[in-house]
């Protein structure tokens, strides 16, 4: 059980963290209080001068379902009532997608000629204006590195006469299709045109409420991306580091110089997103424009334990996922910054995924990395699960994403669809997820 008392002592220790470079920038955070605004000091995140900690979780394709002609809004709001009634307080969703490389996403926010889709604009301005009604905070990513939303393979993409690659097609395999997506770091138009959309969407004004973006403070963190990585392979991410680095500070400098008042954020994975380099994880949020670490933790994905025979390997893969967040933990202490574990997905018990099937070890396994983060809270501030899809009606979704999809569980590359999903009716992981977030809410 996760106590009141468990958050508010035990802070991490910083043995477990790997040797850094002695010549490593330590930069303060530049983000101060503002009172609505959610800032970054050495000491975690705060919001109204007062220490911010939350239970949250992915909802990438939010803004989708807000989207009139696309989405379905009631939903919408129903399942943000529902998130807010576990305690859940903090939601990371997309906020730039672009086409798809193998036909899954139908409809994106950014188009090759440098248009948006407006409905899908429209959407991201009705989901901040709900979540604002219900006291929530949002995490807002800007493009991925997967190709399931487009992301950076699509920019490529357009610059190259529409040549692309997907991921673990048996022509290209590992790691062709990482080591293809990170020459989007030296492709300086490929950024421009990512830059642009981001001048756009940071500069926004709300059509529904005529707040501007930069002065809402429903938004936590602007993005830089989801899971950006150097590339696959370890010589060649290597000989990437310098431009990769460069990718990042350049992009949370436009963010700042457009927008005084939010976080900047990377999205990275941590040490598996970085090529298992503990200098590219804190070269990589060093920069003084990125406030606050990012770790994302999925330990079967990683090869962590196995499915298939949970009683035996869940143990091991719980250790590895236990120290993995304390590394980074370590990490943030050296580098003066909070951290959040931002993404993190368990898989259900077996290989049946569809709602209100046994989530046992998932259950098990949520508990623990909340105790962990309850019991860090000079490091830690806050968790988001993935990912939560709610009503198990996603028949709204059927002329965005090709039939094999789930709406809120893109990743069918590797995973069954609704894997991971956390259901309305997975009552267990709810009472996890509740359990938590009450604790977390009455600090």
């Amino acid at each position: 059980m996760i106590s009141r008392r468990a958050l508010m002592i035990a802070p991490l220790g910083l043995a477990a963290c790997q040797t850094l470079p002695a010549n490593l920038p330590i930069a303060l955070p530049a983000v101060l209080d503002r009172g609505r605004f959610v800032s970054a000091t050495p000491q975690g995140l705060m919001l109204g001068g007062a220490p911010y900690r939350f239970v949250g979780a992915n909802a990438a394709f939010y803004a989708y379902m807000g989207a009139e002609g696309i989405g379905d809004r009631d939903r919408l709001k129903r399942e943000l009532d529902d998130l807010r009634a576990m305690g859940v307080t903090n939601l990371r969703v997309m906020g730039g997608s672009e086409l798809s490389a193998d036909g899954g996403l139908q409809r994106a926010f950014n188009r090759p000629d440098g248009t948006q889709d407006a409905d899908l604009m429209a959407g991201l301005d009705f989901l901040m204006v709900e979540m604002a009604a219900r006291g929530m905070k949002a995490v807002v990513y800007l493009t991925n590195f997967w190709d399931w939303s487009g992301g950076m393979m699509a920019y490529l993409s357009w610059l190259n006469d529409g040549r692309t690659m997907v991921m673990n097609d048996p022509s290209a395999p590992w790691p062709a299709f990482p080591e293809y997506v990170a020459g989007f770091y030296t492709t300086p138009p490929a950024i421009a045109r990512y830059h642009a959309y981001i001048r756009t969407i940071v500069g926004r004004t709300n059509s529904i409420s005529g707040v501007r973006y930069t002065d809402d403070p429903t938004i936590m963190s602007w993005q830089l991306a989801n899971e950006p990585r150097p590339g696959g392979d370890v010589v060649a991410g290597a000989a990437r580091l310098p431009a990769y680095y460069g990718w990042i500070e350049t992009t949370a400098d436009l963010i700042k110089s457009l927008d005084h008042n939010h976080l900047v954020s990377s999205g990275s994975e941590g040490l598996v997103g970085c090529l298992e380099r503990a200098d590219c994880v804190a070269k990589a949020h060093a920069p003084r424009s990125i406030d606050y670490l990012t770790i994302h933790v999925w330990p079967h994905n990683w090869g962590w334990l196995d499915y298939r025979d949970m009683a035996r390997t869940y143990d091991a893969g719980w250790e590895r996922s236990a120290d993995y967040i304390r590394q980074h933990a370590a990490f943030a202490g050296l580098l003066r910054k909070p951290m959040v574990v931002e993404e993190f997905g368990f898989p259900r018990d077996g290989p049946e995924y569809g709602p209100g099937t046994p989530t046992t070890y998932r259950d098990r396994f949520y508990r623990g990395l909340l105790e962990q983060v309850a019991a860090s809270p000079g490091v830690i501030s806050g968790s988001n699960f993935w990912t939560w899809v709610g009503s198990e009606d996603a028949g709204w979704n059927r002329t965005i994403f090709r039939p094999r999809r789930q709406a809120a569980d893109p990743n069918a590359h590797h995973e069954p669809p609704g894997w991971y999903n956390v259901w309305g009716a997975d009552s267990g992981t709810r009472g996890v997820l509740t359990e938590a977030a009450q604790a977390f809410n009455a600090v």
